[in-house]
């Protein structure tokens, strides 16, 4: 399955027919955010193929949406699409319960949804395009976790999406990555709070990956968003990463909490 965005990115391949689902998540109820396209619908679609149900959210993209059920349903799985923003406290909120309504609970939350908007020096950024950033990235991270949590329970397993940004820095995307370092202390923090209730939280960290949000970069550097890459000399594949969400989903992972999985290509990280 793969998706043309520009003829300065690779075609996006979201799962392919090597990756043989085990049941891993049968009957498990998954919320994704921002599962629409790029990450979030790889996935969508590779926990589809490990038997889960799965509900996204998406903002503003139907189109993009619909393909995402529809390669859910061709997964044999159920699917339910909501339309929201995760800047919006209420949105987030009433996600969670239309998948509680639907499904009567939430037993793995994948936060994923994020936007990044890059800049040339600090006095570009406005007071509303930080706050924006933040309210997408982080604060809808704690909004949807917060209304989650009261709807799972011992086992479920709450998945965060930082980036290697947090670790090693980027001069354009400034705002962008002070969010993805907020997720990380989250998640940590996060992590400890929860370990008597027996839910785990994790996150990924993923490297450059071929996916929409990159497209930021063509009307700001077009020279960058060519030479985009990772130290193995190219972009990853959203079908890269899908399989370490359902690693940290699943019971495979049932020792791992507050950890970071670095899917970036080779970047050394230290974190």
């Amino acid at each position: 399955m793969s998706e043309e965005l520009d003829d300065l990115l690779p075609p996006v391949e979201y799962i392919t027919d090597a990756y043989k689902g085990a049941g891993k998540l049968t009957g498990k109820r998954v919320l994704i955010t921002g599962g629409d396209s790029g990450i979030g619908r790889a996935v969508a679609l590779h926990m589809a193929r490990e038997g889960a149900r799965v509900a996204i959210l998406y903002h503003e993209d139907a189109e993009s949406a619909e393909e995402t059920r529809s390669g859910i349903e061709a997964e044999g799985a159920e699917a339910l699409i909501l339309q929201g923003d995760t800047g919006t406290p209420a949105d987030c909120a009433a996600t969670v319960a239309a998948v509680v309504e639907a499904w009567g609970g939430i037993d793995v939350l994948v936060n994923n949804a994020g936007m990044q908007k890059p800049y040339h020096n600090q006095s570009e950024i406005s007071d509303a395009d930080w706050q924006k950033h933040f309210d997408v990235n982080m604060n809808g991270i704690f909004h949807t976790t917060r209304a989650a949590l009261d709807h799972m329970s011992e086992g479920a397993s709450i998945i965060n999406t930082t980036s290697v940004n947090a670790y090693v820095g980027n001069a354009a995307l400034v705002p962008y990555t002070a969010t993805k370092g907020a997720i990380v202390g989250y998640t940590r923090a996060l992590a400890l709070d929860l370990l008597d209730r027996g839910i785990r939280v994790n996150q990924v960290a993923p490297g450059p990956v071929a996916t929409e949000i990159q497209l930021v970069f063509k009307n700001f550097d077009k020279k960058m968003l060519k030479e985009m890459s990772s130290p193995m000399g190219r972009l990853g594949q959203p079908r890269e990463l899908g399989p370490a969400y359902v690693f940290l989903a699943c019971q495979d992972s049932s020792f791992v909490t507050g950890q970071t999985l670095h899917v970036n290509g080779g970047m050394i990280a230290n974190g």
